[in-house]
């Protein structure tokens, strides 16, 4: 026993400030656990709606974080899926934000040797989100059209060029030029400038007044109306986020009234419920990252301690790609 370890610890909701890093007690798994010692930690949207308190943590105080990657040290009673010294990373548990944790054991995923815990931490909560919304939550077929939104962003850098590589043609959105510029780099045939552009007009052009297959919307309440008109009848609006604010009220009539329309607001923990279904998913991850089909794009890293300098920069748009928070 070193050290006492450090986390990230929210005391109260509220802004980036509410984010104190702390000493913590060291802790010892119990049965079906692991403690985890972090190598690097992903930040995502998420985690600002927990320290906001737009989705609401278990207790106060908590560890936010919802994804790392790192070492197991010990496992508790009854674990058999990992050992200590493996290299694992895992996402949807919340209190990431530590040097070393407990995770339950059956959510942590072994990485394989060529998936290094930097692009690991940074790439499992957005690449599982990005195969859940390409394989499962649409059904989408090669030369099928796409609109997804923030492309530039930690699941829009993922889930474009992987869209691409399943052969579907993906029209995205980002906010001014060099935003759009990465998202071109990211497997978008075409980009539309949310700062300048009508979406749906430029949608509706682009598709030849055919609308999209799906539109993947992640910005909410700035773009749904948008997202809505651009799809073509029958076709699927998927809402995974809401970074600009919470989408009003829907009367389901406009779904019909727009050609039968599908509508949902699904989340990650749905689609990796199961061990079967988080492993399929990881594996899938790692099998397009593991033969350069994506890569996954790390824009920049903050040292753990300056937490809610990562969540400032993040909410005033100045990331690109991933972030990874080194403990």
């Amino acid at each position: 026993m070193g050290a006492m370890p450090h986390a990230v610890v929210v005391h109260e909701v509220g802004g980036p400030e509410k984010l104190k890093f702390e000493t913590v007690p060291e802790p010892t798994p119990g049965r079906g656990e692991a403690r985890v010692r972090h190598t690097a930690v992903g930040l995502n949207f998420i985690d600002v709606y927990f320290r906001t308190g737009l989705y609401k943590a278990p207790a106060l105080p908590f560890v936010d974080g919802q994804e790392a990657a790192g070492i197991v040290e010990a496992v508790g009673p009854d674990v058999t899926v990992v050992s200590p010294g493996d290299r694992v990373a895992y996402a949807t548990s919340l209190g990431a934000y530590a040097e070393v944790r407990l995770v339950p054991a059956d959510k942590l995923v072994r990485l394989p040797a060529g998936v290094d815990d930097k692009v690991a931490a940074a790439m499992m909560l957005k690449g599982m989100t990005a195969e859940f919304l390409l394989n499962r939550c649409a059904r989408l077929a090669s030369g099928d059209t796409i609109l997804f939104h923030a492309a530039a962003g930690g699941v829009g850098s993922i889930a474009c060029q992987w869209a691409r590589a399943l052969g579907i043609r993906v029209i995205g959105t980002a906010g001014g030029p060099e935003k759009v510029a990465l998202a071109r780099q990211n497997g978008c045939e075409e980009v539309i400038d949310l700062h300048r552009e009508d979406v749906a007009a430029r949608v509706k052009q682009l598709t030849g007044g055919a609308g999209v297959r799906a539109a993947f919307d992640s910005i909410g309440k700035t773009t749904f109306a948008a997202s809505l008109a651009s799809v073509g009848p029958r076709g699927l609006l998927v809402l995974f986020g809401q970074s600009s604010g919470v989408v009003p009220p829907i009367d389901p009539a406009v779904l019909s009234a727009r050609g039968s329309l599908f509508l949902t607001r699904p989340s990650l923990m749905h689609y990796i419920a199961t061990r079967d279904e988080l492993v399929l998913s990881a594996e899938r991850l790692f099998d397009v990252v593991g033969r350069g089909a994506v890569r996954v794009p790390i824009g920049q890293t903050y040292p753990l301690r300056d937490a809610a300098r990562a969540h400032a920069d993040l909410e005033a748009r100045r990331t690109t790609g991933s972030t990874v928070l080194l403990p």
